[in-house]
């Protein structure tokens, strides 16, 4: 073998240059399977810490049992004063997400003065008290929940959770469908009690003397229910 200017290389060069290429091409799928494994090992760990840090296991299971519920509150109509409110629910939750509940109300429809306008005249209705019954079911779908740490530094859990559906409203002045939607917030303590609040908005066709109009008559009420089976 010769160089650019015509020399000879030495031949021990040769054999240097052929030993270096082979120790090369040895250690090079060594090294390459080395790496690998090294590789895998980080996104084991990776994987690991990120499992702990994510979404953890619900320690308040609600999949499959039963919640009653007793609610008072505040009963708003747009057509008369506002009143009391209170009522009952039974939900069974079918998933951690989804459940369906059954309700039950009861106010009062109460208004000293109506003033109606009509074609140019008015006139003021007489005294309006009447008990008002309210049946509707509505499905509850737990869109989110979390952790809530109290001034004891106890901490509970809660769900927040979207409510549609409707029902029928019986009063002297409404009977007929009513549709419901609204929102609320469920506090979780222990295995089988819970603190709830809820916001309803309750759509329906309310006449009074003869005038007929769409209301929404908003509920909102604060109660506590019970879990069964009492284990979660």
């Amino acid at each position: 073998m010769r160089n650019n200017s015509g020399r000879a290389w030495p031949p021990y060069l040769g054999f240097l240059f052929l030993s270096v290429w082979l120790w090369a091409a040895q250690i090079a799928p060594a090294y390459a399977e080395s790496s690998s494994c090294i590789d895998d090992a980080i996104r084991d760990e990776l994987n690991a810490r990120r499992r702990y840090r994510g979404v953890q296991k619900r320690l308040f299971q609600k999949a499959g049992r039963h919640e009653l519920s007793v609610m008072g509150g505040m009963y708003a109509a747009d057509l008369l004063s506002s009143s009391y409110l209170v009522g009952g629910a039974y939900t069974f939750h079918f998933t951690e997400d989804l459940g369906l509940e059954a309700s039950f109300g009861y106010t009062q429809a109460d208004s000293a003065l109506v003033r109606i306008v009509q074609n140019d005249t008015s006139f003021t209705a007489v005294r309006l008290h009447t008990n008002v019954y309210i049946y509707e079911g509505h499905l509850l779908w737990s869109i989110a929940y979390g952790k809530l740490r109290w001034f004891s530094g106890t901490v509970s859990r809660f769900d927040l959770f979207l409510a549609f559906g409707g029902g029928v409203t019986d009063n002297q002045t409404a009977q007929g469908l009513t549709g419901s939607f609204g929102l609320g917030m469920k506090y979780f303590f222990g295995d089988w009690f819970a603190l709830r609040v809820d916001l309803r908005d309750q759509i329906l066709q309310q006449e009074l003397i003869g005038h007929s109009q769409i209301v929404n008559n908003l509920a909102a009420t604060l109660g506590f229910s019970v879990f069964l089976p009492f284990d979660s």
